[in-house]
């Protein structure tokens, strides 16, 4: 099997679990800022626990622990402007508004250095951009969450530039680098809790008793594992491709919204046809990497 395809099944692989990921925004009664702190607790005790246990945690020098600490900030809040959309919206329009990623990574990447502009992955990325657009057509209720999904899309996409350059300077392997990730991420919505208890003064912090196992099972299974594998497919993959292939995602938690809260009443032709874009993106793309 060569080496790309055994990369692009463990993309695969980690883009079917974090499609469970939207669910779990429906079923954990928290707003999106503690629910993401709690995940990303839940998560750094998993990885401790792991690594302890497998004997590969190790002490990281203090200038690449900041650097990588300041990549799990913008993963947080990449997360947490996630599930605010989905939130806002429904499962449906925040996993679809992440498709855009894919373009904020046709824009971006070449600033960081990682590679040329290329008119191909621009093409790609705008048929993606069209699917997103026939889905920006839906009831104007629907306008926020889809402005908080497309600003979740651009900081995951910075996100990922940033974790290839860090990985790229450090050589730090993939689950180091996500505990350190995941513990920067906890550590910055630390401080940020008690703004938001002033702010959103309603807003719960703890977990109610029937959160508890979806953090538990989003923190652990669903987390960790992902993007473990997602780190790994970073390292042989472009940031373009693995955020294209994430433009799958929505697929996964559209069946699955569409089983468990019968989303499908929500969302028109529109909608459909735009899903098909992005899905026929994503093969296009897939295609040119294995050439």
């Amino acid at each position: 099997m060569k080496e790309n395809t055994r990369t692009l099944i463990l993309l695969h692989t980690a883009v079917f679990l974090a499609g469970w990921t939207g669910i779990f925004g429906r079923l954990i009664s928290l707003g999106g800022l503690s629910l993401v702190w709690v995940r990303m607790i839940v998560s750094v005790v998993t990885l401790v626990t792991v690594l302890a246990l497998t004997r590969r945690l190790h002490k990281v020098d203090g200038k690449t622990t900041r650097q990588i600490m300041a990549c799990g900030i913008l993963l947080a809040l990449h997360w947490v402007a996630f599930f605010a959309s989905i939130q806002t919206a429904n499962v449906s329009i925040g996993v679809a508004c992440i498709a855009t990623s894919c373009f904020f990574t046709t824009l971006f990447e070449p600033l960081f250095g990682r590679k040329r502009f290329s008119w191909s992955e621009v093409l790609i990325s705008f048929i993606s951009i069209a699917g997103v657009l026939l889905i920006f057509s839906l009831d104007v209720r629907y306008r926020l969450g889809i402005a908080l999904g497309l600003l979740s899309a651009a900081l995951y996409s910075i996100f990922a530039l940033c974790n290839i350059n860090v990985a790229n300077r450090s050589g730090e392997d993939s689950a180091t680098m996500l505990l350190w990730e995941l513990a920067g991420g906890a550590l910055f919505l630390t401080f940020c809790l008690p703004v938001q208890a002033r702010i959103l003064p309603s807003e719960a912090i703890v977990p109610a008793p029937g959160d508890w196992l979806w953090l538990i099972l989003l923190g652990s299974v669903f987390t960790v594992v992902p993007f473990f594998f997602q780190l790994q497919a970073l390292r042989k993959l472009s940031a373009f491709t693995v955020n294209l292939t994430y433009n799958l995602e929505p697929v996964y938690s559209i069946a699955l919204a569409a089983l468990l809260f019968h989303e499908t009443r929500e969302v028109g032709w529109s909608f459909w046809l735009g899903l098909t874009l992005i899905v026929l993106s994503v093969i296009l793309q897939t295609r040119r990497v294995k050439q």
